[in-house]
Order: C-alpha cells, then sequence, then structure tokens
C-alpha cells in the first residue's frame, strides 16, 4: 500500500481510470473554493449530482484551476424523479451545458428508487449517451445485487461503479463482495460517517498513528481497495483528507476496524439499497 498516492488510479471496466481518492461535494452549493483547493492540492476527482444542484459551479471550478479538462475525472448524477429513457436522455444534456463540458467522466443512476422498469430505461438511455460520446462510463449508485443483476438479465453492459454509503460502520459486505466479484468499482460516500467519528476505537488507532480519526477512517477505505469520496466545503480539510498517504494501517488495527461493522443499522444517510 505504500506506493499508494493521490496520483493513483484504479482501471474500470470501461477502460478509463478513476483516481482512489474523490472530493464529494454533497450540501455544498458554492463548492467553487473546495473544489479550487482540492485541484490545488492535487486531486484529479470530483464526485457532484444533479440533486445537489452545483454542477456549474463545478465546472467553472475546473475552468478556473487552469488544469486540462481531460485530467480531471467527474462524475454527475441522475435523481430517481427525472428516470426514464427521454427524460434521462435530456438530464445528460442539461448536465454537459450546466458543467460546460463536451464529455462526464462517470455519469450514476443515484439510486434505485424509482422501480425496475424506469431504473432499466434509465439505463438503456445512459448506455445510448455513453455510444454517443457524451459519458465515459456508466455506473449506479446504492444499488444491491438484485438492482444489479436486473441490468445483466436485461442484456445491457453492467455497470463499472457502484456508488454506496460505506465506512467502518456501515461495510456493505454482500454488495462490496458481489461487485468485486463481477469487476464492479467501488466508491464509498459519506467515508467520515458526516463527522460522528468519536468512536473509541477509531480514536485509539488515530492516536497510534498520529492522524486524524477522519484521516484513518479514509485510509481504512483505500487499504480495502474502495474510492472513498470525502466531503467539506471547507479548504483546509479538503487538504488534510488528502494526507492519507504517507501511512499504513496495520492489520490488527485494520481487523479493530472492520469489527466496527454494524451492517445497515450503522449507515447515518438515506442508503436506499433494499428499494423495491
Amino acid at each position: 500500500m505504500s506506493t499508494l498516492s493521490l496520483k493513483s488510479t484504479i482501471r474500470m471496466s470501461s477502460g478509463y481510470d478513476v483516481p482512489v481518492l474523490g472530493l464529494g461535494v454533497y450540501q455544498n452549493e458554492d463548492c467553487i473554493p473546495a473544489c479550487i483547493a482540492a485541484l490545488k492540492h492535487g486531486y484529479r476527482h470530483i464526485d457532484t449530482a444533479r440533486m445537489y444542484l452545483n454542477e456549474a459551479q463545478v465546472g467553472q471550478a475546473v475552468k478556473e484551476s487552469g488544469i486540462p479538462r481531460e485530467e480531471i475525472f467527474v462524475t454527475s448524477k441522475i435523481y430517481h424523479p427525472e428516470h426514464g429513457y427521454e427524460s434521462t436522455l435530456a438530464a445528460v444534456q442539461d448536465s454537459l451545458d450546466k458543467f460546460g463540458f463536451d464529455y462526464l467522466d462517470l455519469y450514476l443512476i443515484h439510486s434505485p428508487l424509482s422501480g425496475k422498469e424506469k431504473r432499466l430505461e434509465t439505463w438503456r438511455a445512459l448506455v445510448d449517451a455513453k455510444k454517443a460520446g457524451k459519458i465515459r462510463t456508466i455506473g449506479v449508485s446504492n444499488y444491491s445485487p438484485r438492482h444489479i443483476e436486473e441490468i445483466r438479465e436485461a442484456g445491457y453492459e453492467m455497470p463499472a461503479v457502484n456508488q454506496v454509503e460505506l465506512h467502518p460502520f456501515c461495510q456493505q459486505k454482500p454488495i462490496v463482495e458481489y461487485c468485486k466479484r463481477n469487476g464492479i468499482i467501488v466508491q464509498a460516500y459519506t467515508p467520515l460517517v458526516r463527522g460522528k467519528l468519536d468512536n473509541p476505537v477509531l480514536l485509539e488507532i488515530a492516536e497510534t498513528y498520529k492522524k486524524t480519526p477522519a484521516q484513518v477512517a479514509i485510509r481504512w477505505s483505500l487499504q480495502h481497495g474502495l474510492i472513498p469520496l470525502p466531503k467539506s466545503a471547507q479548504p483546509a480539510r479538503v487538504v488534510s483528507n488528502a494526507e492519507v498517504f504517507d501511512f499504513a494501517i496495520d492489520a490488527v488495527d485494520m481487523a479493530k476496524l472492520d469489527a466496527l461493522d454494524q451492517g445497515e443499522t450503522g449507515a447515518v444517510t438515506w442508503n436506499p439499497i433494499d428499494a423495491e
């Protein structure tokens, strides 16, 4: 793990590479300062969504950074009220217009809450948008194995990514195991448990490595082969969250963190993985 860095990437089934750490911008409509700080510090991965209402701000930050567009990996997601074939194609174009981009690196179905028929219509639209060159890689979020199997059974290409709430207290083990078996990259949203990091085990391990509990939680994700997406609106914390490549958690301490899992009851967000 010592060779891992902020420049490290993972190859997705689409053939494209995704950086191992991303900046989340949920609930941060004025995300330009955080994005600029992240890009200046070396981040090359920003994760947003249509429901976050800040696609235009992310696009502006990318332009203001002076970093070539092709060097920055940008994700957005379509929210379930917009699901459906034609509405999804329109949403993808609207996202591109808001960003001011010609393409998006990754576009996800934000959740499975629209029901099977709409989910599959939406996926078909994303497949077609990818064929049209508007999206490089397509994936899902908050999907259980059952939801992903719908895609396989319909004969479509499989998602390259599944983004779920994931941290030591909600480890989503059945989903992670399924995705790893099927070559699907798992991205971890809410890796910082919305700041609820005062667990004694986490505090003890943070003290051992002279790191913050947030840094330990992010490092735990990385060592499990996940892509954590820590969110912060504060530039200093954005930088701190990336200072996780100069240490490694040993096997004993990883086991202690693994033992904190509470299953779905450990979730601190909507976590709609059981949607019908």
